[in-house]
């Protein structure tokens, strides 16, 4: 006679493997979301930025795993299980995989629409595209999108919280009050139902309390901050002394070169300089108590200058805003943006300088007008110089209110993360025309 197999009574390794992994996935998901409160902070960003990438991960596994079920069908739901159960599990199968797809999925549509085009790396590392077509929508059309998928987002993860409430208790009543019906063996093989010091149920437990701890004690990795350029000054007590010894006036002007006292007199002359390698434009300041620097690594500068000669020298610096370098890939492309330095609009920031102070040896203040973002302001650049035959040394530093200027929008116009004091550093090597 032919033996007729006995029908599965567990799921296959694949399924039992995905299903844990997942599971974990969302308790950390979840606990993780309690800790993102202040999304203003430097740890709000990072916590945000993992959370994208562990929802994107559990998106792509529940794919595989509903792929898997649908190519290798279930085991059977044990014998004694009565209607009413088995009809709740179907259901509570089906609102999980509603739940592990849906939720990435809003929340990617959430992040596509962002009023701040913030690209998605996967733990920092993998590029994520936005949802495609959303990105580049006009902002009134991205925030009907945001609004879905922000409502969507909250009414799944409300019912994640029911579902696992569910299941969790669904599991635990046949483990611990129903030996008849074993079904924590479907996902745990050799768990013994009746037990309640069954070896894979405490191991489950342990399990959890340590995706639990995770969740809550795990730091990520904080944004970046761009390494500064050699020489770039930052010496604000002498800033504030260099400004204190000028008068300052209606007008303004901008940096750049001078001889030192060792140098031979300069003729009464203001050369044309040319600006070489070496010449860095940088900006400092702090998110959260944490401190960023940047630099800026396309800017032309058009300079005619002679210390003898202050009256004839001028300054025009032109700034491309779009090549901002903070050190964070994620938040550079946002630096860009209407809410920063909204450069689709004003993609060049403009430094002009006609009158310049000579206020010690080698030591001047350019006063200068600075347009940012369509808006003109006053602007006294401090700043050292070295003259050595027909090459030029020049480091200035200063500050700026970047508030004046409307940089930073929204939740970003309060100073309470990013202070509006910005700190500016500039470093010219020149060589005379």
């Amino acid at each position: 006679m032919t033996e007729v197999p006995l029908p599965r009574t567990r799921y296959a390794t694949v399924a039992i493997l995905l299903h844990w992994v997942i599971a974990a996935g969302i308790v950390f998901q979840i606990l993780l979301a309690w800790r993102m409160e202040d999304l203003k902070t430097p740890l709000g960003f990072a916590l945000v930025q993992l959370h994208k990438s562990v929802g994107i991960t559990i998106l792509l596994l529940s794919l595989v795993r509903l792929g898997w079920r649908l190519a290798n069908p279930p085991p059977p739901e044990p014998e004694g299980l009565k209607s009413w159960e088995g009809r709740l599990s179907k259901l509570v199968h089906l609102a999980f995989y509603v739940i592990m797809i849906g939720m990435p999925l809003t929340g990617w549509l959430m992040v596509s629409a962002s009023r701040i085009e913030i690209p998605t790396l996967l733990f920092g590392t993998i590029p994520w595209p936005h949802v495609p077509g959303i990105a580049h929508l006009p902002e009134s059309a991205k925030s009907v999108w945001r609004m879905i998928g922000d409502r969507g987002h909250g009414l799944l993860a409300f019912g994640a919280y029911l579902l696992l409430a569910l299941h969790v208790g669904g599991a635990l009543k046949h483990q611990l009050f129903d030996a008849a019906t074993p079904i924590l063996d479907r996902m745990a093989p050799g768990a013994k139902a009746g037990k309640w010091f069954d070896l894979r149920l405490v191991l489950i437990g342990l399990g959890g309390l340590a995706v639990m701890a995770a969740a809550e004690l795990f730091q990520p990795k904080l944004p970046a901050s761009a390494p500064r350029s050699a020489g770039i000054v930052d010496d604000d007590d002498d800033a504030d002394a260099l400004l204190a010894q000028s008068k300052p006036k209606a007008e303004s002007a901008a940096p750049i070169l001078v001889p030192v006292a060792e140098a031979p007199a300069a003729p009464a002359v203001a050369k044309t300089w040319t600006v070489g390698k070496g010449s860095a434009l940088g900006f400092s300041t702090s998110w959260g108590g944490e401190p960023i620097s940047g630099r800026f690594e396309k800017f032309t500068a058009d300079i005619v200058f002679g210390p003898d000669a202050l009256k004839d020298s001028k300054v025009s610096v032109a700034i491309d805003l779009a090549s901002v370098v903070t050190g964070d890939a994620q938040r550079d492309q946002s630096l860009p943006s209407a809410d920063w330095f909204d450069a689709a609009t004003h993609p060049t920031a403009t430094f002009t300088a006609t009158r310049f102070e000579k206020t010690g040896e080698g030591r001047f203040i350019a006063h200068g007008k600075l347009s940012l973002r369509g808006v003109t302001q006053p602007l006294d650049l401090p700043f050292k110089l070295r003259i050595e035959g027909d090459k030029a040394h020049m480091s200035g530093v200063t500050t700026l209110d970047r508030t004046v200027f409307g940089v930073g929008q929204g939740e970003w116009k309060a100073t309470d993360q990013i202070p509006a004091k910005v700190k500016v550093s500039a470093q010219v090597t020149a060589t005379a025309k």
